[in-house]
C-alpha cells in the first residue's frame, strides 16, 4: 500500500489538525520521498515512518509540534539539514539501520535545541572507534545515544525512546509474575502437607510394625509352650508308679 492511501485508511473521516500521532510503518514510498504529510497536521506529536523504503527527507513538511520522529530501516545517508529547519520541537529521533558513515552527516542535527534522544543503531557509522565520544561532543543536548545516556546508563521509560505505550504491558509482567510467584506458593504448601500426611503415615506403620511383631512373638511363644507340654507324636505315655500301685491294689 502507498504512503497516500495509508494516510487516508489513518485519519478515519478525521481532520489532518485532529491527528496527533501518525503510523505509517511498512508502506511504501514514491521514489524514497514522503508524500501525503503536509503542514494540516499542526497538532501532529509523534510521526513513525519505518521500513517505507526513504532515501531523503527532504519534503518533510513544517511540523511545530513534532516530538517523536522514527525513521529506522530506511535508506537515508544525509540531508538532515531540513529537520533542524522544520522539526524545531524535535526530542526524539530515530535513524537506526540507515546508510549514515560519517559524523560530519550528522552535524545539522546540533540546530535541534531540544533533542535529547539519537539512535543510530546499525548503521555505518557506529563502527567508529571514538563514536559515542564523538556524537556527544557534537551534539551536547544529547541525553541519550541509542538507548544511553555518556556515562553508559540506560535510558527510563519515560526518558527513552518509549512513548509510554508499553507501560501497560510492563504492569501484566509484573502482574503475571506476581501470579506465577503465588501459584508456586501454593505449589509448595500442597507438597508440605502431602510430606507431612506421608510422615504421619510412616509413623503408623512403625507402630503397627512393633505391635504386629510383638504379637506374632507371644504367639511363637504360645506355641512352644504348647508343644513342650504335648508329648511328642509317637511316643507313649509314660506311667507313673503310683499308678501301677493303685492297680495291683484293685
Amino acid at each position: 500500500m502507498d504512503m497516500k492511501k495509508r494516510i487516508h485508511l489513518e485519519l478515519r473521516n478525521r481532520t489532518p489538525s485532529d491527528v496527533q500521532e501518525l503510523v505509517l510503518d511498512n508502506c511504501r514510498s514514491n521514489e524514497g520521498k514522503m508524500e501525503g504529510i503536509t503542514e494540516d497536521f499542526e497538532n501532529l506529536e509523534l510521526l513513525s515512518l519505518i521500513n517505507v523504503g526513504l532515501i531523503d527527507v527532504s519534503n518533510i513538511p513544517k511540523l511545530g509540534k513534532l516530538k517523536k520522529l522514527e525513521l529506522s530501516d530506511n535508506r537515508i545517508s544525509g540531508g538532515l539539514e531540513v529537520l533542524a529547519e522544520r522539526l524545531v520541537n524535535l526530542t526524539h529521533l530515530n535513524l537506526s539501520g540507515n546508510k549514515f558513515k560519517d559524523i560530519s552527516t550528522l552535524e545539522p542535527l546540533k540546530k535541534l535545541p531540544v533533542l535529547k534522544s539519537l539512535d543510530l543503531f546499525n548503521c555505518e557509522v557506529t563502527n567508529l572507534g571514538d563514536y559515542r565520544e564523538s556524537i556527544f561532543k557534537l551534539l551536547p543536548q544529547l541525553t541519550y545515544l541509542d538507548g544511553y545516556d555518556i556515562e553508559d546508563c540506560e535510558a527510563s521509560d519515560s526518558d527513552g525512546e518509549g512513548d509510554g505505550v508499553d507501560d501497560d504491558d510492563d504492569d501484566e509482567e509484573v502482574e503475571e509474575g506476581e501470579s506465577e510467584e503465588e501459584e508456586e506458593e501454593d505449589d509448595e504448601e500442597v507438597v508440605a502437607e502431602e510430606d507431612d500426611d506421608s510422615g504421619e503415615s510412616g509413623e503408623d506403620g512403625e507402630v503397627n510394625g512393633d505391635v504386629d511383631d510383638d504379637e506374632d512373638e507371644d504367639d511363637e511363644e504360645e506355641e512352644d509352650d504348647e508343644e513342650e507340654d504335648s508329648p511328642a507324636k509317637g511316643e507313649k505315655r509314660k506311667r507313673d508308679p503310683e499308678d501301677e500301685d493303685e492297680e495291683e491294689d484293685d
